[in-house]
């Protein structure tokens, strides 16, 4: 496997990151590294939505499934759960990658998102990824999200931001292959 560094955003203060150039049918996998993504606000979400050629709006049709693991830094209690209230069912919300992030200095997540044949127009396009974060409440959160946008028009934009507020953090698009 070989990945080229097509485009970095960095966020200071922003309310996004959006890659609207870079998605092509070059690559059939395209891989999106999050770094250090930190909240302005604090026990927010780290989400993401795309874009089909031509369209606006970052509303595309999702189906997806999350669920995560996590451990208190007490050792009071760890566990893995599925998580029903960020999944979609043919929504067209922003998608979940990370949830309760901490805004604090020593509060971030970080992760990895996949996606395939994004420029394919006769099937849909899946993804998947895994997060990993320091919450709000003081535990160590993973996140795993998979699923599909259920239509077949190429996608060639991708849009990051917080369930509310601002975030820092870095976002990479690598074309894999």
């Amino acid at each position: 496997m070989i990945s080229t560094l097509i485009s970095t955003c960095t966020a200071d203060g922003d309310g996004y990151c959006q890659f609207t150039s870079g998605i092509t049918s070059t690559y059939d996998h395209y891989m999106f590294v999050c770094t250090n993504i930190n909240p302005v606000t604090d026990n927010t979400h780290f989400q993401f939505q795309v874009n089909v050629d031509g369209e606006s709006g970052f509303n595309e049709t999702t189906t997806s499934n999350f669920f995560s693991d996590y451990h208190l830094e007490s050792n009071a209690d760890a566990g893995l759960g599925y998580h029903a209230d960020y999944d979609q069912a043919q929504g067209a919300e922003y998608q979940s990658l990370s949830r309760e992030i901490g805004n604090g200095g020593d509060e971030s997540t970080s992760g990895i998102l996949h996606l395939f044949t994004p420029s394919n127009t006769t099937f849909v396009t899946h993804f998947y990824s895994r997060f990993m974060a320091h919450v709000q409440d003081d535990a160590a959160k993973g996140s795993f999200v998979s699923g599909y946008w259920n239509v077949t028009g190429a996608i060639d934009e991708v849009s990051f931001s917080m369930s509310a507020g601002a975030m820092d953090g870095v976002v990479q698009l690598y074309g894999i292959s």
